[in-house]
């Protein structure tokens, strides 16, 4: 049973240009997070146009699912990694997270998933961002869903920060 009010996920996946950075926001309908998935939805900008998640045409990914895209989509090599293989990881990382129970199969109708997710600009390899958005999808859902990360583990690296753009002070 999907119990909390919302669940914050964050997964990070591969290296380099192909590398996969989402977060997500699960909640319920009728909750704040309906408002905000809404919202997003309603007010595209230059460059940034959220669309419902399908895992083909005419069949969205449930709990029905807003990609909001973090880079501002440039040109058409970003423009296919973007709404091609990173939207199919998204659709088929949510897809396998609600298969795995992670997401409850019976509260789908219920729920709704905001993932904001970063594509590179250089991307240019379909697979790899495919492979690589899916499996960080379902893994900020795993994340969100265990309510991750532990306050044990944040203190624990406070003194070690890195990214893939800094490794460390």
């Amino acid at each position: 049973m999907f119990a909390a009010a919302t669940q914050i996920g964050e997964g990070f996946e591969g290296s380099g240009p192909n590398a996969a950075h989402v977060n997500t926001v699960l909640g319920r309908k009728g909750s704040p997070v309906e408002t905000a998935w809404a919202t997003a939805l309603a007010t595209p900008r230059l460059g940034h146009a959220p669309f419902v998640v399908v895992l083909r045409p005419n069949l969205p990914v449930k709990p029905l699912t807003l990609f909001v895209n973090k880079a501002d989509v440039r040109g058409e090599q970003h423009e296919r990694m973007t709404w091609g293989p990173a939207q199919a990881g998204v659709a088929a990382g949510v897809a396998a997270a609600v298969a795995d129970g992670v997401v409850p199969a019976a509260e789908v109708g219920d729920l709704l998933v905001l993932a904001a997710v970063w594509v590179d600009w250089a991307a240019d390899d379909a697979a790899l961002v495919y492979a690589n958005n899916r499996a960080a999808i379902a893994g900020a859902l795993t994340a969100g869903a265990a309510g991750l990360p532990r306050v044990e583990d944040v203190v624990a690296a406070r003194d070690d920060p890195s990214n893939p753009f800094f490794d460390g002070p």
